[in-house]
């Protein structure tokens, strides 16, 4: 089932962007107005697939046959005529990776979601052939099965009679960006945005092209990838045989970079984080790309016209998937919003730390053989010590990522900026404030993400002239200031680190 939203607007004169958010659990189509404002809202979640522990897949159609449908339904919500949607905006999961084939238009395998970990041998041997400075120097990112590259790997060595197809250029590759302007345009368009190619580990950042040593390196054909292209660009048209109408796609970009963009983040130094199923927390660092050690990774924030600027990232693998679990797996909630609930009837997880290395940890441990771990049991600890343990993990991971950035970058973050559904949490951000003993602001609108790629895509069409109206129309929604004591703030994450401890290496 889809599940939609409606605001009462005045449509006379307006002007309206259609942002797809594509994610790892849900499809979206938001319908913003001129002034940032949600006027529509339509929601479809899709099958997660397990083949194996650590495996994570989706079904191509059923990404694309969510998006398709929330797309129209919000185009035929009467809310705005169609001559009066000025452009669609793409925001997608990132790394998730999907090969079809060109002539056909149809998948050849699963998707292969970002989340999975069964690349974790061609990383490792990566890394024994002492490849982790020559990715690190061409692509800012390092050897890890998180990335788009190992998967198109697998797929063409583990699938019979596809690497001939490939290199017969019979076969099409690209993360889900690529694989909804294709469909949307009816198989005219093979292409992608900047920021998404840089999370391929195949995509010079230097030179931002396709880098023939790494494709070499993987034996990735360079004729199945996309052209890439700035994230504020027009791909293309809608198909109407296939749509119903013809729109301009005027913006491709990753969701993280989205949320980046839609929180106003323009200047070097502002930092962000989102909390989605993993939870993502980006600083933008200008038009150089910054210097960093293995514990971060450098990506392109986004690219409008001939300019490029870049981000320092810490990616967090499980974030509000810990509470999906919590919710599907051991079933002790029944929404996420029950989590919240049950945290708020205890002060403290009663000496309970969650590990929610469900598939292994992202930054800055970067442990695929790391595993979930609960720590701290007594026979006083009820599910609502376990609720909180749940939202406080998430917290925690947030602060071993910015702790790196500051020293990384030397810069002391006094706000950071939050969105993504768990942001609703206000006993999760007031945890956050307090363990990080910095501001958190949540912004009126959480989501963040489609609104960067409204943003983009509306500049593009002239909906908004400039970054600085946009900046403007960005309002805070309530700002959360840290006021847990010092010293048991410091006592409890020095516990979390104890935990985190006992979690690594577990698989290997």
């Amino acid at each position: 089932m889809y599940k939609k939203e409606f605001m009462d607007r005045d449509k006379k004169d307006e002007k309206y962007i259609i942002a797809l958010d594509q994610g790892t659990t849900s499809s979206r189509a938001i319908i913003f107005d001129s002034k940032a404002e949600i006027v529509c809202s339509f929601s479809k979640e899709f099958r997660q697939i397990y083949p194996k522990p650590g495996w994570v897949e989706h079904d191509p159609m059923d990404i694309w046959q969510s998006q398709l449908e929330v797309m129209q339904k919000s185009a035929s919500s009467g809310i705005a005529d169609i001559a009066d949607i000025a452009a669609i905006g793409i925001t997608n999961q990132r790394e998730t990776v999907i090969l079809w084939d060109r002539n056909t238009g149809k998948p050849v395998y699963n998707a292969i979601v970002w989340q999975c970990r069964r690349t974790a041998e061609i990383c490792d041997s990566l890394r024994r052939e002492n490849l982790s400075g020559l990715i690190k120097n061409k692509t800012g990112l390092l050897p890890d099965p998180y990335f788009s590259g190992t998967k198109i790997k697998w797929i063409l060595d583990n699938e019979p009679g596809l690497r001939r197809k490939a290199e017969n250029g019979d076969i099409c590759a690209g993360t889900v960006d690529s694989w909804l302007i294709w469909n949307l345009t009816g198989g005219k368009i093979h292409a992608t945005d900047f920021s998404n190619a840089s999370r391929t580990m195949l995509f010079n950042i230097n030179t931002l092209e396709w880098d023939d040593e790494l494709l070499g390196i993987l034996n990735i054909p360079k004729k199945i990838l996309p052209e890439v292209k700035p994230s504020g660009s027009i791909f293309g048209i809608t198909d109407k045989k296939i749509t119903g109408f013809e729109i301009p796609i005027a913006s491709a970009i990753g969701d993280q970079q989205a949320a980046l963009f839609g929180q106003a983040c323009f200047e070097e130094g502002m930092a962000k984080c989102t909390y989605g199923t993993g939870c993502f927390i980006l600083m933008n660092c200008g038009t150089k790309i910054p210097s960093f050690d293995n514990d971060l990774i450098a990506t392109i924030a986004w690219g409008i016209g001939n300019k490029v600027e870049y981000a320092l990232e810490g990616s967090i693998f499980i974030g509000g998937a810990a509470i999906q679990w919590l919710r599907d797996g051991l079933q002790i909630i029944k929404s996420a919003k029950q989590c919240d609930e049950f945290a708020e009837t205890v002060s403290n997880s009663n000496e309970v730390y969650f590990v929610p290395a469900l598939v292994g940890l992202g930054a800055p441990y970067w442990d695929s053989s790391a595993r979930g771990t609960i720590i701290g049991i007594t026979r006083g600890v009820t599910k609502e010590h376990l609720a909180r343990a749940a939202l406080e993990a998430i917290a925690y991971q947030v602060k071993d990522v910015l702790d790196v950035m500051k020293e990384n970058k030397s810069t002391e973050i006094k706000l950071l900026r939050v969105d993504g559904g768990a942001s609703v949490s206000n006993v999760m951000m007031q945890f956050q404030s307090d363990i990080l003993r910095v501001n958190v602001l949540r912004p009126k609108i959480v989501e963040t993400t489609a609104l960067g790629a409204a943003f983009l895509a509306g500049l593009q069409m002239g909906v908004w002239k400039n970054k600085e109206e946009i900046s403007k129309l960005c309002v805070p929604e309530r700002t959360f200031t840290a006021q847990m004591d010092l010293e048991y703030s410091n006592k409890i994450y020095k516990g979390w680190k104890k935990a985190v401890s006992r979690s690594l290496k577990w698989a290997d």
